[in-house]
């Protein structure tokens, strides 16, 4: 990888390209230290005090820590990634929709400006949430009354929906004019920027805070945590390479006086191929109980069913566990149904003359491409709940040796979506660069 970034270094069209995309990124981290007016938060956060698998902490790990401390990036890419998937799963239900993601160039121009107007609406309704959330824990300056509550509540939800909006034009700009998929390098960004904060508290020299920290709690475990971290990086470049290759072969065929065909290739799929989304997804659904439980009183909960059923959330639960496992497998065929669609590729395969040696063209071509996708997304999603239920698992066993389990907030979510940004860049490094050292026919 640093080998394609200092050869892409050299080519002045990259150099330009690359540095386009840092100066996105400083922009981007600098408008998530800038506070929203009218808003004053503690140094310790929003959510300092709330621990667990609360929606809030999600969104403050996929937004950088910025919707920790009411920042006008607060919501960050949240509202556009969520419409992202929506428009997509719409697509399949919806046939204007769907004929519109089938007419090329100019169909995918009218969905991303459908996108682009879902992202506003969704940035408008989670700014509405948020400064609510804000009121009702006392985070907002003065006991403005009348005309001045309203103008402090316009003001600190359309600070909130305008960035939004900017972070979305920023992505589209790296888009552009960058390196890489843009809304995917302002993620990485914000999940990167929270590993000093991390590791400042790791190695504090506190031993009450610093889990590594000579007498703390947890330091004789960090090289054991660290060969973890290093083991399950490789793991997830490991996986997201792997693929089952569907053999092809072509028949000849002349058309005029040259022919085509007569050669063997394959159909790549792709062991991972719904990537982090239903990883995404299940967290997303099963962190709402605890969110619940942040407004619910008490009174209500002590003791008794309510007690009960929010404990089957935590984390360290094995009722979590189990759900967050069925929820990934779930979610993973879920997703690839929507991608996949095993009669329209047996239908291309023997348009264009092929077929899978051993296997009839047609509806028998299709059922077999249907069971093999079936066993790829059962093993692929098996793989992804290992990383997505590391941090669980690992609580439990560190609190075989210790009094209580140590908590890594680094989870599999954030390392799956960071090592999946970085191999997806250096492979549109490399393209770039193969395409500009690609001499063509007439040298």
């Amino acid at each position: 990888m640093f080998q394609t970034l200092a050869n892409a270094w050299k080519i002045p069209d990259l150099r330009k390209k690359i540095l386009f995309t840092a100066f996105i990124v400083v922009l981007y981290r600098i408008g998530a230290n800038v506070p929203v007016p009218f808003v004053a938060i503690p140094e310790t956060g929003l959510l300092g005090a709330e621990g667990g698998a609360t929606f809030l902490n999600y969104l403050s790990m996929m937004t950088g820590d910025a919707f920790n401390y009411g920042t006008i990036f607060a919501l960050s890419i949240t509202p556009y990634i969520n419409s992202s998937i929506i428009i997509q799963l719409l697509s399949v239900a919806i046939p204007a929709l769907e004929r519109l993601s089938k007419e090329g160039e100019e169909g995918r121009k009218k969905i991303a400006k459908i996108t682009r107007y879902m992202t506003l609406a969704l940035g408008f309704l989670q700014s509405i949430a948020y400064f609510v959330y804000l009121n009702a824990k006392g985070y907002l300056l003065g006991d403005a009354e009348g005309f001045a509550a309203v103008f402090r509540a316009i003001t600190v939800i359309l600070v909130l929906t305008a960035g939004t909006t900017l972070v979305m034009w920023l992505g589209e700009q790296i888009n552009g004019k960058g390196i890489g998929n843009g809304i995917s390098i302002i993620l990485f960004a914000g999940i990167v920027s929270r590993i000093p904060t991390e590791m400042a508290m790791l190695f504090s020299t506190d031993p009450s805070v610093g889990y590594f920290a000579k007498g703390g709690i947890y330091w004789f475990l960090s090289p054991f945590v660290l060969v973890c971290y290093l083991l399950m990086i490789a793991y997830i470049v490991w996986m997201d390479n792997a693929e089952r290759r569907i053999p092809v072969q072509y028949a000849k065929r002349v058309v005029g006086r040259k022919m085509y065909g007569g050669q063997s290739t394959h159909i790549p799929i792709k062991v991972n191929m719904s990537g982090v989304m239903p990883v995404i997804f299940a967290s997303s659904i099963l962190s709402l109980p605890p969110t619940i439980e942040l407004f619910v009183s008490k009174s209500i909960k002590e003791g008794g069913f309510w007690d009960t059923f929010f404990g089957w959330f935590e984390p360290t639960s094995v009722v979590y566990g189990v759900l967050y496992f069925l929820m990934i497998i779930f979610f993973a065929y879920f997703y690839a149904a929507i991608q996949y669609n095993p009669t329209e590729m047996a239908n291309n395969i023997r348009n264009n003359s092929g077929t899978i040696p051993g296997i009839r063209p047609g509806k028998p071509t299709a059922k077999y491409i249907e069971k093999i996708i079936s066993r790829i997304i059962l093993l692929g999603a098996l793989l992804l709940s290992v990383v997505a239920l590391f941090p669980t698992v690992f609580t439990q066993i560190t609190s075989l040796v210790t009094e209580h389990g140590m908590n890594i907030s680094l989870g599999g979510t954030s390392l799956i979506i960071m090592v999946g940004v970085a191999l997806e860049t250096v492979k549109q490094l490399e393209s770039q660069m193969m395409l500009r050292h690609y001499k063509g026919f007439l040298d």
